[in-house]
Formats: C-alpha cells, structure tokens, sequence
C-alpha cells in the first residue's frame, strides 16, 4: 500500500507519525512510503535518513497525498488535510472525537477509514499499539523534570560539611501511567514520594515504585470501564478535597496528571488548597489542556498564586520528541499491520481492537461511543 507521513501543522508540534527505522519495516512487507519533505527535521530525522531507509519526499502536501491510501499523523487533521484525504484512504492518528466529535462526521463524509489511536482498547495484546500509553509515560517523566528544575532545591538528601539537606518531597495526583512514570523519576531524583489515584487497583503499582499510597475511602469505586478513573460525587469530591489539602501543605513539588476521556478534567486542587502549600512549592499541572487540575492554571503559562508557581505545560510529549516519535511509530507501525495482515486493509470488526479504534468506515462514523456523541 502507498503510505504517507505528512509534516505536522498543528502550532509547536515536533513529533513525526513515521521514524526511518520503521520504514524499513514497512517496505520490506512490501508497502511504499512517501514522507513529506522536512516532516521529520523537528524531531531530529533528516529527509536524507528516509531516504535511506527507503521512503521518496514529496515536496507539497499535495505531491503528498494525490495517491495516499494510507496517511499516518500524530494530530488531528485540520479541514485542509481532510480535503487533501483521498475517498477511500485510510487515516491513522489521535483524533481525538470523544472531545471533538464532528471531525468524525466531516472524515466520513470525506469516504476516509479514520482509525483513532487514543481509542486503542487497553487489553493486553494492544499493549504495543497503545501509543496514549507511550506518549503519557514519557509526558509524566518531563513534568517531574520540569517541577524538579522550577522549586529551587535539591531533590535528593545531601550531607555536606556545611550540613544535610533534606529531600524534596513530590506528591503525584493520578496513577495512571504519566503518574506512575512521574513517581519514578521523582524516585531516581532522590526525592520522597507520595501519590493518590481514586482507583483503589492503583496502590499496589503505586508502592512498587517506592512511594507511599494516600489512603482516602470514597465511598464509591472511582475506576470505569477499561481501567479509566471516573468522575465522583461531590460527597467523595469534598472527603478528597480535605486530605489532599493536607498532604499539600508539606510538598515541594506536586504533579496532577487526572483527565477523563472526553470530559473536562477534574479540578483537584482549589484555591484555598494553593493557598495552604509552602511558599516556594511548585504545581505542574499535566491537564491544564483539558481545562485543569488546578484552580488558576493557564496553558502554556507559568503562574503564581500566594508564592506557588503553577507551570502549565502543553503538548509534553513534543519536547521528547526524539523518542517519543520512535516510540508513537512503532506504535502506528504495529497496529496499522494488525489491520492489514496481508498488506491490504482488512476491517474485522469482531476484534476488539478494530472495533474500538476505527470510527468511520465506508462513508459512516462505526464507533458506536462517537456515534452516541453526535446523536
């Protein structure tokens, strides 16, 4: 099949949907590979580096896409893209529709076989398709890295002959797998770690990373169907809101990584919390892009409220983008060969994973959860 990469057009993104290594995958199980020209040079792979591997450039877009039955991306096609989309063409990327659902209308309207990665059911033989996992893992590293660069202190113990210094203490909200990759570099750093997750199934992977479970009975399950937290009545909001308040008061350096798909983040930490932290302590909120953890949080901005700085980062995994790239086109690699087995697209939608992750087919939205959406 001809298979193209496009350039990312959406503002600061630096990943690319195809890294050379796998190209070479890909033309040895006799497919084409056509990348944009420039399309990798962000994320440090030269056009030279695919040529090598295999792939021709386009030069435009549109010597791009003219004979793609395949285009692979990292973002969400903007309207031009999806015009570019030949009828029949297949597209593999984060589209997120569960928050913007009409895109899946305009991609069957188009005729595109649009394939969602963030829909990507977690079951154990799509654990090497579920490019949401890889991107979050290494999202959660880089926001305790940019919490530890912003507080000011040490992370770990030090004794000196001037005196000991003691450990910084980090606090991580969600143990999902950014949280859990935030715990652990907190952990090499030498800080001392505590986390809170209201899935209950948490704490086991919680303390064999080193850190120390917050215990607060809900009341209720917070875990949903496929392993995701679920929002909580306002009863356990409040029991939550008053331990968690407490723990803030004696962190330096706090990571919220709570989201819930297609629904506005959780708030977790109000005003009256900041206010109770240390002067000096630091906040990164990893939601910020889905309206927040944090009360004040700004996307894209470093604030401060009553000497806390509030860093809210946007689009974490395109400043890893070297790795993070490796890591999403093996990702887009594996999966795109579980939907073609014998090098053509071959849609079994009594599999679990095809049924979850493709939303429009032959001129329909399939989804069922995206079809609720718009009805």
């Amino acid at each position: 099949m001809r298979i193209a990469v496009p350039k990312e057009i959406y503002p600061d993104e630096q990943r690319v949907a195809l890294v050379p290594s796998e190209i070479v995958k890909l033309i040895k199980a006799g497919h084409q590979v056509l990348v944009e020209a420039g399309a990798g040079t962000a994320a440090s792979y030269t056009d030279e580096e695919y040529q090598q591997a295999g792939a021709g450039t386009a030069l435009s877009p549109d010597a791009l896409y003219v004979n793609a039955e395949v285009v692979f991306k990292v973002r969400p096609p903007q309207d031009d893209e999806i015009k570019r989309l030949g009828r029949g063409a297949t597209l593999i990327c984060f589209l997120e529709t569960l928050r913007e659902p009409a895109i899946a209308k305009k991609l069957a309207e188009r005729g595109v076989t649009a394939v969602a990665l963030e829909m990507v059911p977690r079951i154990s033989r799509a654990q090497s398709m579920d490019a949401l996992s890889s991107q979050a893992s290494a999202a959660g590293y880089k926001a305790m890295l940019i919490g530890a660069e912003a507080i000011r202190k040490y992370f770990p113990m030090l004794t000196t002959a001037a005196g000991t210094i003691r450990p910084a203490r980090a606090f991580v909200l969600g143990a999902g797998v950014a949280g859990l990759q935030a715990i652990a570099t907190a952990k090499r750093l030498g800080a001392v770690v505590e986390a809170f997750d209201i899935r209950a199934a948490t704490r086991g992977e919680v303390e064999s990373l080193g850190a120390k479970f917050i215990e607060i009975d809900l009341g209720e399950a917070g875990e949903a169907e496929g392993g995701y937290a679920k929002e909580i009545s306002d009863a356990a909001k409040k029991h939550e809101h008053e331990v968690i308040k407490d723990v803030l008061a004696h962190c330096d350096v706090v990571v919220t990584t709570a989201a819930v798909p297609g629904k506005k983040a959780p708030l977790l930490i109000t005003a009256d919390m900041v206010a109770a932290m240390k002067s000096g302590s630091v906040i990164v909120d990893m939601a910020v892009e889905q309206g927040g953890n944090v009360a004040g949080s700004q996307a894209g901005k470093k604030v401060t409220a009553n000497g806390v700085t509030i860093i809210g980062p946007i689009n974490l995994p395109s400043l890893m983008a070297i790795h993070t790239s490796q890591l999403f086109a093996r990702n887009v690699v594996t999966l795109f060969t579980h939907l073609s087995p014998d090098g053509q697209l071959q849609l079994d939608f009594t599999d679990e994973i095809t049924a979850g992750a493709v939303i429009t087919h032959a001129g329909e939205v399939v989804n069922e959860k995206i079809i609720e959406l718009l009805t």
